[in-house]
């Protein structure tokens, strides 16, 4: 894809060889090239412009827009966008309580987890004085692969995200941070090193910053795909920077790469900016990472509060081959299943945990009418098995337990006292779990048997699959 500016020209499928006579006749005469043109999946229609094809008119895109304008491996070119402007705005203040307050204002909410506000956070986080250490964590170890949004991020716009784990550090008093990163993320690994190194260059990591006295600096450790449960969990890490891991009496302020980076788009703009991004009552946008047949899939940047229905149908564009979409899960595997008639709910942190499902990841999986609810539950569980750590004994049984019980349902040897059963099993893992990803884990079964419980007295009663996934159900 190429985007010519000015004239907000969009090419795609673009080969080497069309370079040139995009330069001779776009750049140099503000001719559009028509066979370059993105075209219309629904009308045949050849779109010239970004602002016109669907799937980005309908996105409102702060953060990621950033991505096209800057080289990650540049920072002069980051500074030349306004990188570390906010730092030195915060600097100026000298308020941190001011700073803290802005975030509040903002509305801005941890884009992990358990999407708790971020101003809060900071404000308890600095008053912790009786630990020697803090620490400012950035985790892009996303538990997701599929969802890729904090690797991308940090891929594209990694001075961002340093420059939010300084201005909070700043407003806390944590004196080091931390990027953790999966081993499969190679190109975000080396633009994060460059860009610390950078950093640390030009004074905006290291002792004594822009001369204020406050010293600050950003290691990098890196660790195999597979998330511990809750974001507390102590986790061996393989450091390839650092000279030791996070000691375990430190006290630690946890996030993702997309939060980081979007305090200093705050703190440049005011929080009424950010605030006034969402709908509603919901503050700002989100990241998502549309998957499954869907039409357009790959990362959106919606407002939050953005209906379901116009997430999916009107920027996903349905599915490919026509069918009718039967359901969505939202925030990755431990996600609830929502069906069709539920699309009219909100794509923010309580209207989703209302509904029974999560933000959580970001991911947004959209599922036809072939797919098998049972079958997704039980994948899920099983993706959720495989990631937990194991040290908390609800999770680690009851996980076990559920597994077996749609293992038996989805080959045939369900019974009718198992959906009860498995009501139980799931309501108790959410209440006695001890990290977020443990409670969570109990939605995909408790949302499938809520919207979907025909689908289970199918395979139990009838001994048949609907959606014809799950062969061996058939006595």
């Amino acid at each position: 894809m190429v985007l010519v500016q000015p004239g907000n020209v969009l090419y795609c499928h673009v080969d080497p060889e069309d370079a040139a006579e995009i330069v001779a006749k776009t750049v140099v005469r503000g001719e559009v090239v028509d066979r370059l043109s993105y075209v219309d999946p629904g009308s045949g229609e050849k779109l010239r412009s970004k602002t016109s094809v669907p799937f980005y008119a309908a996105q409102d895109r702060p953060l990621l827009g950033q991505n096209q304008k800057i080289d990650p491996t540049s920072i002069d070119d980051a500074i030349a966008n306004g990188a570390y402007s906010a730092f030195a705005q915060v600097l100026a203040t000298g308020d941190p309580a001011f700073v803290i307050e802005e975030i509040t204002r903002s509305g801005l909410r941890r884009h992990a987890g358990d999407g708790c506000e971020v101003g809060l956070n900071w404000e308890a986080f600095r008053s912790q004085t009786y630990r020697e250490d803090k620490y400012v964590v950035c985790c892009v170890d996303e538990g997701d692969p599929a969802a890729h949004i904090d690797r991308t991020i940090l891929e594209g716009n990694p001075h961002a995200v340093l420059e939010g784990m300084i201005i909070a550090a700043y407003v806390t008093g944590a004196s080091a941070g931390l990027i953790r990163l999966s081993t499969e993320h190679r190109l975000a690994l080396q633009h994060a090193w460059l860009a610390v190194d950078k950093a640390r260059e030009y004074g905006f990591l290291g002792n004594d910053l822009l001369g204020s006295g406050f010293s600050f600096d950003i290691d990098i450790t890196q660790k195999s795909l597979a998330p511990v449960g809750g974001e507390s969990a102590h986790s061996s890490v393989r450091t390839f920077r650092s000279k030791k891991p996070i000691p375990r009496e430190a006290s630690r302020l946890y996030d993702c790469a997309e939060t980081w980076a979007r305090v200093p788009g705050i703190v440049n703009h005011g929080a009424s900016w950010f605030a006034d991004l969402g709908f509603g009552d919901s503050s700002g946008t989100k990241v998502f990472s549309l998957s499954g047949p869907v039409r357009n899939k790959g990362l959106v940047e919606v407002p939050m509060g953005m209906s379901l229905r116009t997430l999916v149908l009107d920027i996903g564009r349905g599915i490919r081959n026509g069918s009718k979409v039967k359901a969505v899960q939202t925030g990755g595997p431990c996600g609830g299943c929502l069906p069709r008639r539920k699309f009219n709910v909100s794509v923010d942190h309580d209207s989703l945990a209302k509904a029974g499902s999560m933000v959580g990841s970001g991911r947004i999986v959209v599922m036809g009418r072939e797919t098998c609810m049972v079958d997704v539950a039980k994948r899920s569980l099983e993706a959720r098995q495989q990631e937990s750590c194991g040290k908390c004994a609800a999770c680690r049984e009851i996980i076990a337990a559920m597994v077996e019980i749609l293992t038996a349902i989805v080959e045939g040897q369900g019974r009718t006292e198992h959906l009860e059963q498995l009501r139980k099993l799931a309501q108790t893992c959410s209440g006695a779990s001890a990290c977020p990803s443990g409670k969570a884990a109990s939605k995909p079964v408790l949302s499938t048997l809520n919207y979907f419980r025909k689908e289970y007295e199918a395979h139990i009663r009838d001994g048949r699959c609907p959606a014809g996934v799950c062969r061996d159900c058939a006595r």
